[in-house]
Formats: structure tokens, sequence, C-alpha cells
């Protein structure tokens, strides 16, 4: 094995950096040339997948996020994801900033009003009778907050802390592979890591895809609220193209400027945004939601975490819980890696306090705040959002701006601010992914060489314009619950390599010296 390890050290694998634009070049191809039959395919996929798959996506999140607090609280929380004399390279600030924007920064702001709205009007814990109220309202939130909370940034933690680990303390590559050294030793040179490379590559593609859709989609919406400008499959591609070419030139000066620089651009428009709907709307009925939602959450979470619907016909989890599991699990190669890279020098225990509860707690206030929002003017108000979420999802962010009834100026401001919000979480994620991508295809360097940013950053943003001209908002969901299927193995085994290791080197004493 030793040519390959040679090899694996030194530059990048021939095979990947073939095999995987193969994949993604013949995606787009077949989605754009029968969009209709692939929209069916689509639709059908992940059917299949929800049905057939759903209750072991349930578990597997359920079991991530049992062992991340294991880990926490273990011995093994002492130990650095580096040398041991090895600061942190970002401040907390900076560091927060950029795992919150590479990690849910788009999708919470299509979501964050669009889901409670939806869940208030019948999921499967709403009786009919209670219709549109307060009780209706608790479970329309206590859904929203879980599937944005505590499991989804596991998987995170746990992908990105195995990463870490085996990188920057044990010495292989940052490589998606690297994380199996300690269940398959040196085979992970040969065809066994060549694959969960190429699961890792394909999950990142469509995780950002998806979510780059749903921007798109959302800052369409957010144009024609301000300036009339038609929503249309059309005009969402193109915005994908020029925005994909701002992301990959951000990618192109790498983490410590255009990322760094935007990530915390980002954090400040999303504290500054978040401030104008707390103090703007409905104050002290936000602030009681806000002790409310998240008491409700931690005590409904041990039975949300193993709940499956007994109704085989409903289509309710499949449409939301897998989604957002297979969603959080295609998205974990990219963030794991992402989070890692920005988190060397940190203990294990700071890693997970600060990739699992940071994120939740602000997840919690901004759903809260923006979701209750909305429901407060249903409840109590004139109404309006809910009728516009029924009849485009994309526009319940601006309608909701609209109806809080504070003038055209404070109005369009706020809406200006959502937009340049969604245009720059857009770009985070996208030169984030295209980064990840190239460190994979490049096997483990962290500067990869420009062709491959140029040609990944584009590659992204054409994979998310194909999946909205095949189908939409249906095709993005299937795009994630399809490619979490098989990386959901590698995350399983990455798991078990990352518990060995932390085990024997606590048999063993911190030796961080070894050189594979």
């Amino acid at each position: 094995m030793q040519s390959l390890k040679q090899l694996f050290l030194i530059g990048p694998d021939p095979k990947m950096a073939l095999v995987s634009p193969l994949v993604v070049i013949t995606f787009v191809s077949f989605t754009v040339i029968d969009p209709i039959y692939a929209g069916e395919l689509f639709a059908n996929a992940k059917n299949f997948i929800s049905v057939q798959f759903g209750a072991y996506y349930i578990f597997l999140m359920t079991f991530l996020l049992l062992m991340t607090i294991f880990l926490c609280l273990s011995p093994a929380s002492k130990i650095k994801l580096g040398k041991d004399n090895e600061a942190p390279e970002f401040t907390l600030f900076q560091w927060f900033s950029m795992l919150f924007g590479a990690g849910i920064g788009i999708g919470i702001l299509f979501w964050s009003i669009a889901e409670p709205l939806t869940h208030i009007q019948g999921n499967p814990f709403l009786l009919e009778s209670v219709g549109i109220n307060r009780e209706s309202a608790q479970i329309a939130m206590r859904l929203s907050i879980f599937h944005w909370g505590l499991h989804g940034w596991a998987i995170y933690a746990m992908m990105g802390m195995s990463l870490a680990y085996f990188s920057f303390r044990q010495g292989l590559p940052l490589s998606i592979r690297s994380t199996l050294f300690s269940v398959f030793g040196d085979k992970i040179y040969g065809p066994l890591g060549f694959v969960a490379d190429l699961l890792a590559v394909i999950g990142t593609v469509f995780g950002i895809a998806t979510s780059l859709g749903l921007g798109a989609q959302q800052i369409n919406a957010g144009l024609n609220y301000l300036v009339d400008l038609d929503i249309s499959i059309t005009i969402q591609i193109l915005m994908i193209a020029v925005i994909s070419t701002i992301a990959t030139v951000s990618a192109l000066t790498g983490v410590n400027r255009g990322i760094r620089i935007l990530s915390v651009l980002n954090m400040r428009l999303t504290l500054l945004i978040l401030l104008g709907f707390f103090l703007l709307g409905p104050t002290s009925y936000l602030l009681n939601s806000i002790y409310t939602n998240a008491v409700d959450y931690v005590i409904n979470l041990p039975s949300l975490s193993i709940w499956i619907d007994p109704d085989r016909e409903s289509k309710w989890q499949g449409w939301w819980t897998i989604f957002y599991w297979g969603w959080w699990i295609a998205w974990a190669p990219f963030c794991g890696m992402f989070i890692a890279r920005i988190s060397r020098g940190r203990t294990i225990r700071e890693f997970i306090i600060g990739v699992l509860l940071a994120p939740t707690i602000l997840a919690v206030v901004w759903i809260t705040i923006f979701g209750n929002t909305a429901i407060y003017l249903e409840l109590y108000g004139n109404g309006g959002v809910l009728e516009a979420v029924n009849l485009d999802r994309t526009t319940a962010l601006f309608k909701t701006i609209e109806l809080m009834g504070y003038g055209k100026v404070i109005t369009s401001t706020m809406a200006i601010i959502c937009v340049i919000l969604l245009v720059t979480y857009f770009v985070t994620s996208a030169d984030s992914a295209t980064l990840v991508i190239c460190t994979l295809v490049s096997m483990g360097n962290v500067n990869p060489e420009r062709r491959f940013q140029i040609f990944w950053g584009l590659a992204i943003g054409a994979v998310a314009a194909a999946l909205l001209f095949a189908g939409g908002l249906e095709a993005l969901q299937t795009a994630s619950i399809a490619a979490a299927l098989p990386f959901s193995i590698v995350v399983i085994l990455a798991c078990i390599s990352l518990c060995r290791s932390l085990f024997h080197e606590g048999l063993n004493g911190n030796d961080n010296t070894s050189n594979h």
C-alpha cells in the first residue's frame, strides 16, 4: 500500500479528480435533457427512501446525539484537537460566525416562518378539531425547533471531531477517509477510502445545492417584494449563476480572508435583523415565547427523538423530519470538514459545547423571533401570513415584515437587510462547500489548486440550477435524502473509528506524535 499512501499524501488522486466531476456532469446532463422524467424519478426515489429507511434515519440521528453527549462528558473530552500546546486559530465570535453561517444560514431564513405556519395547520400531533390557536401554535414551534436543534448539530460535531482528531492530532490528511483509519488501517489509501471520499463529495454537492436552490427562491421573492421582479425559475437560475461566480472568487481567497470576513458580516446582519424583529414586533410576547419554546423543546426532545409515524399512509414525517435528517447528513462531510478546519487547537469538550449548544440556542431564538412574530399576527393581528405561506412559502418572510405595519421606510429597510443576508449566506455556504470539495479531491490539501476551486464552485451552482429546473422544492428535498443514505454508513464507521482511537489514546497516554 506504500505507493498509494505516498500518492495520498502528496497530491490529488487522479481517480477522484476524474470520477467526481463525471458524476456531477452526468447528473446535470440527465436532469436538463429530460426534466419531466427526472422530476418523476426524484419523487419516486424520495417516497421510497422515506418509507423504507425513515426509521433508520431517525434512530441514527438520535444515536449520534447520544454519542456526542457521551464524549463530551467522558475523560476523552480533555483531549485537544491538535498538538497539546496549540491555541485556537480564530476568536470565539469568528469561530461561531463561520460554523453557523456555513451550517444553516440560508435554510433557517427560508423555513423559520414557513415551517411553523405550515405545521400549525396540521401535523400528526395535532387533533383536527383544535384549529389555529395557542395549543397548535406551541406544537408547531416545538416541531420546527426540533428539526433545527441538537440532532443536526450532533452529526456535524461527530464528523468535525473525527476529521480534526485524525488530521490535526494523528497526522493524517484532512480527508473523510482519514476518519476510518482506526477501523481499516492502511486500507483507507485504497478503494475503501476512495469510495468514502467520493460519497462525501456527492453528499456535499447535493446537500449544498438544496440550500442554494432554497436561497435563490427566497432571494427572488425578496426582489419581487422590493422591485416587483418576476418570480420564475429562469430568474432563480440566473441568480444562482451570478452568486456562484461571486462565491467561487471568495473561495479563491481562502478561509482567512473572504470566508471569514463574510461570515462575520453574516452574523452581524443576523443579530441586527433579529433585534429589529424583537424590538418592532410583539416584544413581551416574544420574550415569553423564547423561554416557553426552549423549555417545551427540552421536555419533548426524548419522545420526539424516537417517534415514528404509525400511519404508513401519512407523508408528513417523510416531508419534514426525514427530509431534515437527510439534509443534515448530506451536509455532514461539508460542514464537518469546514468546522474541523476552523477548530484546530480546541479541546473535544470545548468543541462539542460550541458546535452543539451555541448554534442550537441561536436557532431557538431565531425561530422563535421569526416564527412567533408571524403566529402573533395570525392569532392576535389581522392575519395574512398564513395565506402567503399557502400561496408561496418563499414569500413568508417578506409578508411578515409587511404585516408588522411600520411604514414603507422601515419595512423596505428590513426587507433589504434580509435580501443582503440571503445573498451573503448564499455566498458563504457556496464558497465553504467549494473549499471542502476541493480539499477532498486534493487529498486533504487545505490550499487546493485554483482549477479545482473554479470548477467545483461553478459545478455546485449548476447542480442547484438543474434541481430547480427539474422539480423545484421536491427535487431539492430528494437530492438531500438520497445523497445522505450511502454516506450515513461512512458516518457510522467514522464514529466507531473515533471512539476506538480515543479509547486507545486514553489507555496509552496522550501521544499525538504518530505519523501514519
